[in-house]
């Protein structure tokens, strides 16, 4: 493991290093002792390591998008199979569920990313700080005398660096008695696995409660089950896992959960799940703001459109698709914007006949219908958009 690892405990310790040299620059910490820069180095690793890895977050936060959108239909398909144990109904289900991740863009997978590519990281800073001792002791690991830039002396501040009294090579159960008490390392753990337990659990249930559409909100919906089970389990699984771990271990693991509810929490305010609780008070302060520029509301401005795009109905009767002959005198943009408008005219067929506990509005559809059209709307011009700038590329290439 340790050989695997080795290429990412190097790059793991390089990166404390100079944040340490940085940290000492300005002024805070002595560069030849122990202290808060060196603790402050490995926050600021996690700080480091989340800003590279942002882009996976927004990947992740479209799969879920796309993930909460699709819950009513993936229910619907799962009813559609109920009872049916049979070869054939299980590739057809499975072949029919493929094509609904394929219509939303998403995977179940995508939304483990950001924290499978942090694993190797988090267990390449565990194995550094396991093996401090034998670096400080001038005896070196697994034949280097140093690992990259943490050389013996480093490597002995970081073992005398503490928080709260509690080293950072210390853990639960394997405490540095030569340089922290057993009392104040456990104390120190069982407060750190509280925060981290405390952060997670507020992360997930802003996810569930505030950030996910009122129709997703049933003890059917699997996505919902999974993070009831998620907030039950992960307080025993950190429990756990905890006691076994160093305190720097432990001071990555809380800062990396205050980022990720950070990063959340603007989330559901800035940028909220279609049809979910935060989007109607997104909509409720945007709406506000529009009233006193004198502008319209997200409301008026969105059926104006629709109405412009032959989606909305105009005095309870639904504009007609454009005719085949017209479609033929237009250009290759016209002809797939047409298609579009007649998709949305059958959508709003499916949604006239389907029954639902929201309200519906003028134009027969409820809040939520309203919302995933949105969503899709702009995903179909983000797809378009792309396509746009590859087409641009490839003509100046040639």
């Amino acid at each position: 493991m340790d050989t695997i690892l080795w290429p990412l405990m190097v790059a793991v310790a390089w990166v404390m290093v100079y944040i340490h040299k940085f940290l000492v620059l300005i002024g805070v910490g002595k560069p030849d002792a122990p202290g808060v820069a060196w603790v402050l180095s490995i926050i600021g690793l996690t700080i480091f390591v989340r800003i590279l890895i942002m882009p996976l977050f927004v990947k992740q936060i479209r799969a879920s998008r796309g993930m909460q959108l699709m819950q009513p239909e993936l229910q619907a398909l799962q009813a559609k199979y109920k009872g049916k144990k049979d070869p054939a109904s299980r590739q057809r289900q499975q072949e029919e569920m493929m094509a609904l991740y394929r219509k939303h863009g998403t995977n179940p997978f995508s939304s483990c990313m950001p924290i499978l590519i942090q694993m190797p990281i988090f267990f390449a800073l565990f194995r550094v700080l396991a093996n401090l001792g034998s670096v400080a002791n001038y005896s070196g690991y697994g034949g280097h005398s140093a690992i990259g830039p943490l050389t013996a002396d480093l490597a002995e501040q970081v073992q005398r660096s503490a928080v709260f009294g509690a080293s950072l090579s210390s853990s639960f159960m394997n405490p540095d008695l030569n340089i922290s008490s057993g009392l104040t390392v456990k104390i120190v753990t069982v407060i750190m696995i509280i925060a981290m337990s405390a952060t997670q659990w507020y992360t997930m249930a802003q996810l569930s409660m505030k950030n996910m559409p009122e129709s997703s909100k049933n003890s059917d919906n699997p996505m919902m089950r999974s993070q009831r089970m998620m907030m039950t389990v992960m307080p025993l699984f950190f429990a756990f896992t905890g006691v076994q771990f160093q305190i720097g271990v432990l001071i990555y693991w809380v800062t990396s959960n205050l980022w990720t509810m950070g990063q959340q929490f603007y989330t559901i305010n800035r940028m909220p799940a279609p049809g979910s609780e935060a989007e109607k008070k997104f909509r409720a302060r945007e709406n506000a703001k529009r009233a006193r520029k004198g502008l319209p509301s997200l409301e008026e401005e969105e059926r104006a459109k629709a109405e412009a795009e032959g989606t909305a109905q105009v005095g309870g009767q639904r504009s007609q698709p454009v005719r085949k002959d017209r479609q033929k005198k237009g250009s290759g943009r016209a002809s797939s914007d047409s298609e579009e408008e007649r998709e949305g005219v059958h959508e709003d067929d499916d949604a006239a006949d389907t029954g639902s506990s929201s309200s519906r509005r003028p134009g027969g559809l409820t809040d939520e219908e309203i919302a995933r059209r949105r969503y899709e709307r702009r995903a179909r011009e983000r797809k378009r958009a792309a396509q746009r700038r590859k087409a641009q590329n490839k003509k100046r290439r040639s």
